[in-house]
């Protein structure tokens, strides 16, 4: 789950004025690597908006959305009829971290974020990449595409559709 809330806050604004980015929306695919160099690769989209707005769409290997919403998640998998609702602290902001990044070169930003240490990588101005290891040493690459930065994106793309019959679970 922290994968995830971190993904919504580093992917919702960076490109090469990446203090300044309202929105931002683009197709992703994520790798994650473990420590035995097996890899799982995930496909989606991503939307975001300021201040805390992100839904990613996950649609191989499993098709799930994960809504980043103030103070909570919302993951929806329509595989197991279900939703999880997590709640989240209030000192979360998606802009906070890309706001503090540090530019290494003319391509690259590193961020860092409870303890741990991000790679944005930047081509002509927009976000392509995010690399980072998470909490069980696995090497983390989300790789952006058909990018769009600064798109009005409605608020009504944030708001869960939850089916009646889906089980809800709250953690």
């Amino acid at each position: 789950m922290k994968k995830l809330l971190f993904l919504a806050l580093v992917a919702v604004a960076a490109q090469a004025d990446i203090k300044n980015i309202q929105y931002f929306e683009a197709n992703f695919t994520q790798n994650i690597v473990d420590d035995h160099n097996q890899t799982v690769t995930y496909k989606g989209s991503i939307k975001a908006t300021r201040p805390q707005y992100a839904l990613w769409q996950y649609k191989s290997p499993v098709e799930k959305k994960v809504y980043i919403l103030p103070h909570k998640i919302i993951i929806v998998e329509p595989e197991l009829e279900q939703a999880i609702i997590k709640k989240i602290g209030n000192n979360f902001d998606f802009f906070s971290l890309i706001k503090n990044a540090k530019k290494i070169d003319n391509r690259h930003y590193l961020a860092n974020f409870k303890g741990k240490k991000y790679l944005l990588t930047i081509n002509n101005g927009i976000l392509v990449s995010i690399s980072y290891k998470d909490e069980l040493d696995n090497k983390i690459t989300i790789n952006f595409t058909d990018t769009k930065t600064d798109e009005k994106i409605k608020d009504k793309i944030f708001v869960p559709q939850i089916p009646e019959d889906y089980d809800l679970i709250k953690e």
